[in-house]
């Protein structure tokens, strides 16, 4: 699904956006340390905007309705619609938004920032106008601040990208430049989690033991530096064993969960090079890094036997 495919008509107008997944970093890119994220093609989001006469209507999975009326979870994606429309000049009626997604919400995968961007640029688009990423990033971090309390920025800047995002905290993204393919599966846990909830959760932890949880947060950050090395020198199996250790990390910071580590440690012992949780934590999804494509298609289908809820394989080409 290509994030850039945009159509209009007089009436119509729709955008897309893809997904992403944390590869490492999370949770420490929080508090000031850097992450990589990489996008995830496979699974994404199509917004369709028709002209109908009277207040704006929402058509989605979730709810279908006048949008003042929509449920307390949709508010995020309600409020960056309406800040949209306020930012292009246009009334705020005689809209029916039409989503669909095939993004799992509450996985990691960036459901939100990508419903977020999908309608965002079915809005400009809708005005005949060209949205750059600034203005992109600018109007899904109102939907992703009500989503996560405190959004790092990283799922919106991958999402509108085609190649993996390093990304710090008030600092200009940069994009780099693989040494080689490389194969990962996603694998989802079957549980939703909570990423506002799991982003607390280490706030306040790092409150009650600043000096021991500043530590790790700081170790996750060089192993982000190590993995981008490891990225850009073509260094798979490097790169497996700082998943492996971030991992360990995270669940030292109380964000991974015994349905997740049974999931990492399954996969390692199918012969994956690193694996480890992606996201918020505490349910969602893992992230296993193959040893080549071959490996790839033989892990998903273990996986998918021992009891994944949902499996993807994709290849990141450089």
């Amino acid at each position: 699904m290509s994030a850039e495919k945009v159509t209009a008509s007089e009436k119509t107008a729709i955008g897309i956006a893809h997904s992403k997944v944390i590869l490492i970093g999370e949770h420490a890119v929080v508090h000031g340390q850097p992450a990589i994220a990489i996008p995830f093609p496979l699974i994404g989001v199509e917004t369709v905007i028709e002209h109908v006469p009277g207040t704006v209507k929402m058509d989605s999975a979730f709810y279908h309705g006048p949008l003042h009326h929509a449920p307390e979870e949709l508010e995020g994606i309600a409020n960056c619609i309406y800040d949209s429309c306020k930012y292009l000049g246009i009334p705020y009626k005689d809209l029916l938004i039409r989503i669909s997604s095939s993004i799992p919400a509450g996985k990691g995968l960036g459901s939100s920032a990508s419903v977020a961007i999908s309608v965002i640029r079915s809005l400009f688009n809708y005005c005949g106008r060209e949205c750059s990423v600034e203005e992109l990033l600018k109007l899904a971090n109102v939907a992703e601040t009500y989503a996560h309390g405190a959004p790092s920025g990283i799922d919106t800047l991958s999402i509108t990208s085609d190649k993996p995002v390093w990304y710090e905290k008030e600092k200009p993204a940069e994009y780099i430049e693989l040494g080689e393919d490389l194969h990962f599966i996603v694998a989802d846990s079957g549980r939703i989690g909570d990423t506002r909830t799991s982003v607390e959760s280490v706030a306040r932890l790092l409150k009650s033991a600043p000096q021991r949880i500043h530590s790790k947060i700081e170790r996750i950050g060089e192993l982000t530096h190590n993995a981008k090395d490891a990225l850009e020198k073509a260094s798979k199996q490097i790169l497996g064993q700082l998943l492996n250790e971030a991992q360990r990390e995270l669940e030292v910071l109380g964000v991974s969960d015994a349905g997740l580590n049974k999931l990492i440690r399954f996969a390692r012992d199918e012969g994956a090079l690193g694996a480890k949780l992606t996201g918020g934590g505490n349910g969602g999804c893992i992230i296993a890094l193959a040893q080549n494509e071959m490996h790839s298609k033989q892990l998903a289908e273990k996986l998918r036997r021992f009891g994944a809820a949902a499996v993807w394989p994709f290849v990141l080409k450089k």
